[in-house]
């Protein structure tokens, strides 16, 4: 090989050198990637892990090609304290989000913002935490296209490193419970003052021993974190609407039993309406007028 590119090529050993030695290192650079794709990551069973790995496996082969050239070819390294020291960056700026998932994942076990069981809002992804792992955890989602948070029964799975970037809300942790609020819209004709204390009634029946409950765990939760509410009982608000007087039931209840309990409120609600005339829901109306009878007095002169 030297003897052809001295005798055909008219190169200087040092060159020859260099062109061999590059050759070399491209070449076991990029068998050692093969065999680590082959050995390692085609073992990968999720798809889109196996896709990252492969693509940083790349990546990784292009740049450290990149520096062994360049310490060859342009001598830009000094001292092997240097070269390492750059290799080492170019790594940790090849694997970033891995590592960054690494942390993440030692952030999860030590500090517990959610752990297995706990149902969690991440960004706009909301669900029941199913598994944590090195650098992914996985929820199983509620929420989307079904009402009242239930379960649509898709698994997604989300990088660790989201909880250094995105805001976490934990439904469960520590204090069980969460506020839920029902809006009931009744006319301005309907008697809002009886139509009051049977809501009254109806969500003390469903809600005053979940207080109870809520106020004990309260109380547990409050000596880890600064958690104080004034009322914890069930209560019915009042206000007035465009279109008749709302009153609004808020208790406490279960994240994962909002929709059963809200069911049973809400069929207690129209048996009681039923046995009152003086009660009535108010809803949108339109009125149509025919112009052909109505206004027609309007519409012509005044005769004298």
């Amino acid at each position: 090989m030297q003897d052809f590119l001295e005798n055909n090529l008219g190169l200087s050993p040092d060159l020859q050198y260099k062109i061999m030695v590059s050759i070399i290192i491209i070449i076991v650079i990029l068998i050692i990637q093969r065999l680590l794709k082959k050995l390692l990551i085609h073992r990968i069973v999720d798809l889109k892990v196996r896709y990252q790995w492969q693509k940083i496996s790349l990546y990784l082969a292009v740049f450290l090609i990149i520096i062994f050239l360049s310490n060859i070819w342009l001598e830009l390294f000094g001292s092997m304290g240097t070269f390492l020291g750059l290799l080492s960056a170019g790594i940790a700026i090849a694997l970033k989000d891995p590592l960054v998932n690494m942390v993440a994942w030692g952030f999860i076990l030590i500090r517990q913002p959610f752990k297995v069981g706990d149902r969690v809002q991440i960004g706009k992804v909301s669900g029941d935490v199913i598994d944590i792992r090195l650098f992914q955890f996985s929820i199983i989602e509620i929420g989307n296209w079904v009402d009242a948070e239930q379960s649509t029964g898709r698994i997604i799975h989300i990088p660790n490193g989201v909880v250094f970037t995105e805001p976490q809300a934990n439904y469960t942790a520590e204090f069980q419970y969460i506020w839920n609020e029902m809006p009931i819209l009744i006319t301005f004709e309907s008697d809002w003052k009886k139509a009051k204390q049977i809501l009254t009634d109806i969500i003390n029946h469903h809600g005053v021993m979940l207080s109870n409950e809520a106020e004990r765990q309260l109380i547990e939760a409050a000596k880890k974190f600064l958690i104080f509410y004034s009322k914890l009982t069930p209560i019915v608000y009042t206000s007035v609407k465009d279109s008749g007087v709302m009153l609004t039931l808020r208790y406490m209840c279960n994240p994962r039993e909002r929709r059963s309990i809200e069911e049973k409120i809400w069929e207690d609600i129209l048996i009681e309406f039923a046995k009152h005339t003086d009660i009535d829901f108010a809803y949108p109306t339109q009125r149509f007028y025919n112009n052909s009878t109505e206004g027609k007095n309007d519409l012509q002169p005044d005769k004298k």
